[in-house]
């Protein structure tokens, strides 16, 4: 029975020692050495304590990551508090501004960081190294094991012309790459401008993560190129060209300004009666030409002009629109008005009168002339004498 007795009290000894001991790294974890200005280092991130080291939660990339530092101070002085999460490549950092601390007074900052998806080429996770500052200390706080998002799509680029002019096409080249922890299947790139009612989608196909061996059928990143067709008759501006990467699990977005030009101010001309046509752009064109009870289909050869004759009354006053139509879409309408007066002739005019008598004397010695040039002279008949 004492054996038992001891065995138990040696159990709960070894459990309380070892408490302690836990207790003794807990706190020294989070701790700065001897003679520190500050003590009693407390840290919550994302609102749960972290009481060691392993205790640090695991993120996903592009998170916010909350950190709260509690401390005693042992100095009056002004200081700032710093939290510092250490990336691949690059490291992300939270700062406050400088405040004024007191002695033997506790105080609490509250830091937010972004977490980077700053990973190793080919890895979806990492474990990113947490640390805090705290005036001219610096304590660690361990690692954060951080995950790339399950689904994630990023747009590398989009390379286009700045500039382009209306008619015309712009090529549109797109780069995407997968940036998540899973495949991505089925992946679309839209581009589009949303005010000139332009889009235009093409399908990339699938997409493995970083950590697939890329071959000739399994990418990780792809490139397309979209073409888009300025409408002839978009108005000179600045316009925003959209680009949509997606598919059933994800979705990103960029944009890029892209500027309009248009050097013909209209596709429709009047000059007289006619209407003059106008084909700026690099492809064969089909307008019709519509107007009162008329409609007309023309066909515009690329880069050219063609003139329409317009009919207007033969008399009296006419006012009306000319439409020109590429399918349903009006792209122009041009207004024919003016007055028509039958042709009448004074036959009292004085000028009319010689004009006619000189006309009917030239036509007179018109015939004249024809009768003499085309009579032919008489045979005269030839006598002859014989002498026997």
């Amino acid at each position: 029975m004492n054996k038992k007795m001891n065995t138990k009290r040696t159990l709960v000894s070894f459990l309380l020692i070892a408490s302690v001991l836990l207790l003794a790294s807990t706190v020294s974890a989070y701790s700065f050495g001897a003679g520190s200005d500050y003590s009693n280092l407390t840290v919550k991130v994302n609102g749960d304590t972290a009481a060691v080291a392993t205790d640090l939660p695991t993120v996903n990339a592009g998170d916010d990551l909350t950190v709260q530092v509690k401390f005693n101070s042992s100095i009056t002085d002004s200081i700032k508090v710093k939290a510092t999460l250490e990336g691949y490549n690059k490291d992300v950092t939270a700062l406050t501004s400088a405040f004024d601390v007191e002695a033997g007074n506790s105080y609490v900052k509250t830091l937010t960081l972004t977490v980077p998806s700053d990973f190793a080429n080919s890895a979806v996770t990492g474990d990113f190294p947490l640390t805090v500052k705290i005036g001219n200390e610096e304590v660690s706080l361990g690692n954060v094991h951080v995950q790339r998002d399950s689904y994630h799509v990023a747009i590398k680029s989009v390379m286009s012309s700045d500039t382009v002019e209306a008619g015309q096409i712009v090529p549109v080249e797109v780069v995407i790459k997968n940036d998540g922890y899973n495949d991505l299947s089925n992946m679309y790139v839209t581009a589009k401008i949303a005010e000139l009612n332009v889009v235009k989608q093409v399908y990339f196909g699938d997409l493995v993560n970083v950590e697939t061996t890329v071959t000739d059928t399994e990418k990780n990143s792809m490139r397309g190129t979209l073409n888009l067709e300025i409408p002839s008759d978009a108005k000179a501006g600045k316009y925003t060209l959209t680009v949509e990467a997606s598919n059933d699990d994800t979705k990103n977005t960029a944009t890029k300004d892209l500027t309009v030009t248009n050097s013909v101010s209209d596709l429709a001309l009047k000059s007289g009666t006619d209407l003059v046509l106008l084909n700026p752009t690099n492809q064969l064109k089909v307008y019709t030409v519509k107007y009162e009870s008329t409609e007309s289909v023309v066909v515009m050869p690329a880069a050219s002009s063609k003139t329409v004759p317009i009919t207007v009354p033969t008399s009296g006053d006419y006012k009306f629109d000319v439409s020109v139509m590429s399918g349903d879409k009006l792209l122009s309408t041009v207004n024919f008005s003016g007055s028509s007066q039958a042709s009448s002739v004074q036959l009292t005019n004085p000028v009319f009168v010689l004009t006619v008598i000189l006309a009917i004397v030239f036509l007179v010695l018109l015939v004249v002339l024809v009768v003499l040039i085309t009579k032919k002279p008489q045979k005269t008949e030839e006598f002859g004498e014989s002498y026997y």
